[in-house]
Parts: C-alpha cells; structure tokens; sequence
C-alpha cells in the first residue's frame, strides 16, 4: 500500500484526486493539506505514514517549490511529485532542485497520474516529454559554465587511465552504463539485474558518479545525462 498525501490549496482539486485515488487498490490517502506549512506540520506527526506527497507548486504561505526543499531536507525517503498547471521552466526546474522526484502537469489522465505516484514510490524519476524538454533547455544553461571548466581541465583529466573521453566526461564504462540506466528510470534493483552486480555496488558506483558529475541526486543526474541522448 501506497500512503499518499495531497497537498493543493484548492478544495476541489484535492476532493477530485482523493476520489481518483481511493478506487486505486494500492494508494491510501493519508492527509490532505492546503499550503505547504500544514504539509509541514502534518508530517511532523505523521511522517513514518507517508511515501509519496503529490504537491501543488504555487500556494498561498508556503509554495511547492520551498515546501520541496524542507521535506527532501527532514524526510529524504519521501518522494514527491509535483502535480501542477505550471509548465514554466523558473518553477520546474526549481522544483527538481529542491528533490521532487517528478513534475506532472493536472490535464494529465487520471491513471497517469496513478501510475506516476507508483513511479517515484519505486524510486524513479517521472517527467512528461513536455516537462523534459524545457527541463533540458534549462539544465544546458546551469552547466555550461561547468563545460568551460572542464576545457581547461581537460589534458589533467587524460592523466586519469579510467576517463573516457566525450559526453560522459570522466566516467568509466561501468559508471558510464549506470548513469545511461538511471537516465532510462530504472531503479538500484532493477541495475543490478541488468548488470549482474549488487545494489550495493550500485550505490557505490552512484555515489562517485554524482561527485563526479556534479549533480546532487538520481533527477539531476538523468537530466545531465538526457541533454546529450
């Protein structure tokens, strides 16, 4: 069972996704809040109850964006999807910044919406062709200051025997495949399958693959990967 929590200020958007979710066997509604301050005080009490906060971007007190960053900061094994009409690339990309897991906008259908829930649960990232895109153009922007760093390093780079030379920068070929796997949204299970490895070493590889990329989590990394696919 999937314990849900809806945040939204708007009573009759949360009424709607509270009775799209209720005829989904596996998804509990938890709670329901109205801006990201009750979300907040709510998961104070209540946080070991809930996997997944399906979250409003823009609300009065406390928006997603903000709301976003205090959850992924005291409760990093919740996932968040944001579910939301803002399709601009300020509040989207800000929202992945901050550790939401996905960004779907509500003209999606109601199964959509249900299957994007037990994506990030899984511990995947979710992000419409629409959202990606603008996400990308973004995300090309932050690391171009990166890609002019790494022109100058790039001859100390070589002196590593492991680096390989291209997109992917300095990783070797295994971390290379892993991030290309996270890329597709396949999970630390679902890699070790593929690869016939540990999830542990998965999260090893992971681990120094984000150090190396300078990307913060498992969305950034896809992102980075993503603009050169």
């Amino acid at each position: 069972m999937i314990n849900v929590m809806i945040v939204d200020d708007h009573s009759i958007i949360r009424e709607g996704l509270n009775m799209t979710l209720s005829l989904c066997d596996d998804i509990n509604v938890c709670g329901e809040a109205s801006n990201g301050q009750e979300a907040l005080e709510f998961l104070e009490i209540n946080s070991d109850n809930v996997d997944v906060v399906l979250l409003d971007i823009r609300m009065p007190i406390m928006d997603g964006v903000e709301t976003s960053k205090f959850i992924k900061e005291k409760y990093n094994n919740i996932k968040i999807l944001i579910l939301t009409t803002f399709k601009e690339e300020e509040y989207i990309f800000d929202a992945l910044k901050n550790g939401a897991d996905g960004y779907i906008l509500k003209d999606v259908k109601s199964d959509e919406i249900i299957n994007g829930i037990k994506t990030v649960y899984s511990g995947n990232v979710l992000l419409q062709p629409e959202i990606a895109s603008k996400v990308v153009k973004a995300f090309n922007t932050m690391m171009s200051s990166h890609e002019s760093v790494d022109t100058q390093n790039s001859n100390d780079a070589e002196k590593d025997g492991n680096v390989i030379k291209g997109r992917y920068e300095a990783l070797t070929a295994r971390e290379n495949q892993i991030a290309k796997l996270v890329a597709d949204g396949k999970s630390n299970k679902e890699i070790s399958k593929i690869l016939y490895i540990t999830e542990g070493t998965v999260k090893n590889h992971l681990t120094k693959i984000l150090g190396k990329l300078e990307v913060r989590d498992r969305t950034q990394l896809a992102l980075y990967i993503k603009q050169y696919d």
